[in-house]
């Protein structure tokens, strides 16, 4: 039988979704618990990896058992045992071919900007900037990113070389409320550090500090090296993983 489940997590205090050999991760969290309850050894497959100090309200996993948990029973199980910054939001049943990562169509990703310098409580969640952007060029850059390209100027010189670094982006908003600047990405894939850097860039646009054309230079060349903008992890929100109903 398999499960699905959506999480919510602060990754404030992780080393990352995947497990580590040193730190501790949210997937091993919530195997422990999970093994527990199921009083056997359960491993979940995350829709994907969130590094070191991502947050999630939206991450969809899947495992599977032979033991039969009543899905409501099971999500108070996990939250009671939990810590409260790991939530379980929902479990359901699905079909044996269902697979949270490669069966993912889209994801729809945020990254969260704030101008509020004085609350001691959201440098964990927020990334604070110092200076008002111009959010309209903020916006003007963000949709040169739309569309297919390859995003190798955007992403880790260390995943494989082999991997596509092809990558379709449907839609971005940039958005300010009050003091938040909220971008937000949605597309079919992304690479490693690929939002964080395209969200620097785009604020980096937004406080003048570069131009459209040197944006759409770096789309261009397709160079690790011509990009070393990267926003910081402690801003950047997976928001929905998004799925084929059919």
């Amino acid at each position: 039988m398999r499960y699905k489940m959506i999480v919510a997590y602060n990754g404030a205090n992780y080393c990352g979704w995947q497990k580590q050999q040193h730190g501790k991760s949210i997937q091993e969290v919530i195997e422990q618990f999970l093994s527990r309850i199921f009083n056997t050894n359960i491993a979940i497959v995350g829709s994907g990896r969130t590094d070191r100090g991502v947050h999630a309200l939206g991450q969809v996993v899947h495992f599977d058992s032979d033991k039969v948990i009543d899905t409501d029973k099971l999500q108070y199980a996990l939250n009671n045992f939990l810590p409260s910054d790991i939530r379980i939001k929902q479990i359901e049943i699905v079909g044996d071919l269902f697979h949270a990562r490669f069966s993912a169509i889209s994801k729809i990703y945020q990254y969260r900007f704030t101008l509020e310098t004085t609350n001691p409580f959201i440098s964990d969640i927020k990334t604070i900037i110092q200076k008002q952007p111009d959010v309209i060029l903020m916006q003007e850059a963000a949709n040169l990113f739309l569309g297919t390209h390859d995003f190798t100027s955007f992403t880790s010189a260390k995943i494989d070389p082999r991997k596509s670094r092809i990558r379709t982006i449907y839609d971005i908003t940039v958005i300010q409320d009050n003091y938040d600047i909220m971008i937000t990405l949605h597309g079919n894939g992304f690479l490693r550090y690929m939002v964080r850097m395209i969200c620097q860039v785009i604020l980096e646009v937004g406080l003048k500090n570069l131009t459209l054309q040197q944006v759409e230079n770096m789309l261009v060349l397709k160079n690790k090296d011509v990009s070393r903008y990267k926003a910081a992890s402690n801003g950047l929100y997976l928001m929905e993983v998004i799925y084929d109903k059919s």
